[in-house]
């Protein structure tokens, strides 16, 4: 029995798992099915277990949620609407997405349908979760690194449900913003295939040499702290994890949640069934640094013994008694006995074996006598609220008969329970492909300050950062350049220093802003700018592509996960480009590398990151957050002739100086070859 207003979500990686969950106290569970699952590794579900899983788990008042939270290549989108098609029968209770391309459809397709942000879409403002709120979604996950307070703050902008992780893995990464692994091998983040480089070892002076690891999170026993700030579901992570660790961190979840004190003994067995060096609080108390850090240690494997997961698998041998009922009995002279049961959800089943009661000899029938056999309903997912009898005088009935039908009638009412009706769902048709036919590309760059080269001014924009010298902005557009400012992409807790700023650039002149992320996006369209988009908005699709259009998008870098083939054939009429110079961002993060080896205070130069083969990887540290940079630059210039159908290329600067900045556009000028290390990035090779 449950009495928190506060919902206690489950990861079900396996059926297995499934059945840990709702037993040891899950309000719903979330689950993959055998594609477009962000952990693409999970057992997950194929269809059959699928519809076994929402049927067990509607008949125990479990809502399910249905993982379809990646980002999808134009021929997946077929796919991937005949496999929520088939999800709505069933029905699951919402479908969590990524794809802003899978929403536009969805919404066309079945309105009806709820549709939750996954964590994947990287939302960590007010003007994200607005974003998505006008947009029909109905819950957003939130990003890993709000603090409370930012999360409060998210929650007076918007009556949106806000969904946050409460135990459970860190990635160093912003969720949706790490291409670490689709560089290193094709392996992406965003299609559920990471390969966990940040767990290799990587380090950085005076690190201890894992600096890409974090501890994991567990807030357990702070959930009411969660609520207090908005968040009405406690997400624990774990698809990939054993049913003893799911049964563990739900129970303990469940206790909390309730109010209920959790036994220290069962979060000592979750921290040995798994754990990194133990857990954190880092990111909800504000607080960053070494102690947020750790690995997979010896004494942390060899915690998890035969006795704890026996322990812990007796959290799930029983069925959890969740469900309230009212049962009805009607035992009347020279008529059948009758049991009804009700569970005020207008669900109700009757059983009736045609036994006439018998005039009793010695001890008649009594209520006494009735209700505590009905009370057994052990085994079952229902509890006993009320019982009414209805018995005449002098009357007798075997106990068997009052258990056979409390079995039978609780049957019907499982049988009851576990049919919902579907959700309406109408196929759509998928945003045309090849249809997009640029004219000559231009060329655009990004700057990491105002120390510009000359030839920046043969570029259609120059991108600089948001806090640039409006007195500086100023010079260089009475020199001839093309100013527009780039709002960062990590802007955890900085929404409105930024938005005060970008009134200012406003005032002065400043038309144009790139943003990396939705919530800028909103931003930047709230305050009137012409909003350009970055390649981390993972567009990789033509329904995505109509998506921001119809949101307001002047235009649009795509993905750079994206073949050069792919990119070509996007449709729909947004001007879009492709990165095509640069040290690709591999990681956004919230917690620097740098941190590690004993502080970061928006580093004054940038560290260098090691890995085992020596290879280094800059770090630059900006507003809210630092981008882990490629070891060498993407470089297209001697290729630019099969860059086809982009409306513009972008030329990313990160570690240049102005002199190296003017020699790279020169070459992009004339398609020079480069003389130094670079990549072809994933334009040839793509992505798995």
């Amino acid at each position: 029995m449950t009495n928190s207003n506060m919902e206690v979500l489950s990861p079900a990686g396996s059926p297995e798992s499934l059945t840990a969950a709702v037993r040891a106290g899950a309000d719903a569970v979330y689950l993959g099915g055998a594609s477009f699952s962000a952990r693409a590794s999970a057992k997950n579900f194929d269809d059959d277990e699928l519809k076994a899983a929402v049927e067990y788990c509607h008949t125990r008042g479990v809502k399910v949620y249905l993982a379809v939270n990646t980002i999808l290549l134009q021929n997946e989108l077929q796919k991937a609407l005949d496999f929520i098609r088939f999800a709505c029968a069933l029905p699951v209770d919402a479908v969590l997405v990524q794809d802003t391309g899978l929403i536009w459809l969805l919404q066309k397709c079945a309105p009806g349908l709820r549709l939750h942000a996954s964590t994947q879409m990287s939302i960590h403002t007010p003007c994200g979760a607005v974003a998505l709120e006008k947009a029909g979604l109905k819950r957003v996950v939130l990003s890993r690194e709000l603090s409370l307070k930012e999360m409060a703050e998210i929650h007076a902008a918007t009556p949106i449900e806000l969904e946050a992780f409460v135990h459970g893995a860190l990635c160093m990464s912003v969720s949706g913003q790490c291409y670490f692994s689709s560089m290193l091998g094709s392996r992406s983040g965003n299609r559920g295939l990471c390969a966990q480089p940040c767990r290799l070892p990587f380090s950085v002076p005076g690190g201890t040499g894992h600096d890409l690891s974090l501890k994991d999170l567990s807030m357990i026993c702070r959930i009411d702290e969660l609520g207090q700030a908005g968040i009405i579901s406690a997400k624990i992570e774990g698809r990939m994890k054993r049913p003893e660790y799911v049964a563990a961190a739900t129970r303990a979840c469940r206790l909390a949640a309730d109010n209920q004190p959790v036994p220290e003994e069962l979060l000592q067995n979750l921290s040995a069934v798994f754990s990194r060096s133990g857990f954190t609080t880092g990111y909800l108390d504000g607080k960053l640094g070494r102690d947020m850090f750790g690995v997979r240690s010896k004494e942390d494997v060899t915690g998890a013994t035969n006795d704890v997961f026996s322990e812990l698998h007796g959290l799930y041998n029983n069925e959890y008694q969740r469900i309230p009922i009212d049962f009805i009995l009607t035992i009347k002279k020279d008529k059948p006995i009758t049991l009804q049961v009700a569970d005020g959800q207008n669900n109700t089943a009757t059983a009736s074996f045609g036994d006439i009661p018998e005039l009793a000899v010695n001890r008649p029938i009594d209520e006494a006598r009735c209700a505590e056999q009905l009370k057994k309903t052990g085994g079952t997912p229902f509890y006993v609220d009320t019982i009414t009898c209805e018995i005449d005088d002098g009357l007798s009935i075997p106990v068997s008969t009052l258990n056979k039908l409390r079995r039978a009638v609780l049957d019907n009412l499982e049988a009851t329970r576990g049919k919902h009706p579907p959700i309406p769902f109408e196929m759509c048709q998928i945003p045309q492909a090849n249809n997009h036919m640029a004219k000559k590309m231009k060329l655009r760059a990004r700057f990491a300050n105002a120390d510009l080269p000359e030839s920046a001014k043969k570029c259609e924009l120059v991108y600089l950062p948001y806090n640039t010298d409006l007195k500086k902005i100023q010079e260089l557009k009475e020199d001839g350049y093309h100013v527009a400012l780039e709002i960062p992409r990590g802007l955890f807790g900085m929404e409105n220093a930024v938005r005060s700023r970008l009134k200012d650039a406003k005032d002065a002149g400043v038309t144009d802003v790139w943003a990396g992320n939705l919530g800028a996006a909103q931003l930047g369209k709230e305050l009137n700018f012409r909003v350009h988009g970055g390649f981390s908005l993972n567009i990789t699709n033509s329904a995505a592509i109509e998506w921001y259009s119809e949101f307001g998008l002047t235009d649009t870098e795509l993905s750079f996960e994206l073949t050069l083939q792919q990119a070509a054939a996007m449709g729909g009429e947004l001007r879009r480009g492709l990165l095509l110079y640069g040290r690709l961002p591999l990681m956004l993060t919230r917690n620097c590398p740098a941190a590690n080896a004993g502080g970061c205070q928006n580093c004054k130069t940038d560290p260098l990151l090691t890995d085992r083969r020596g290879i280094q990887f800059p770090v630059q540290c900006s507003g809210a957050c630092s981008e882990v940079l490629n070891s060498v630059p993407l470089y297209m210039a001697d290729r630019v002739k099969e860059v086809r159908n982009q409306d513009f290329g972008v030329l990313r600067f990160t570690t240049e100086t102005a002199e190296e900045a003017e020699e790279v556009i020169g070459r992009y000028l004339t398609g020079a070859p480069n003389e130094g290390e670079f990549t072809r990035g994933l334009y040839y090779r793509g992505i798995e």
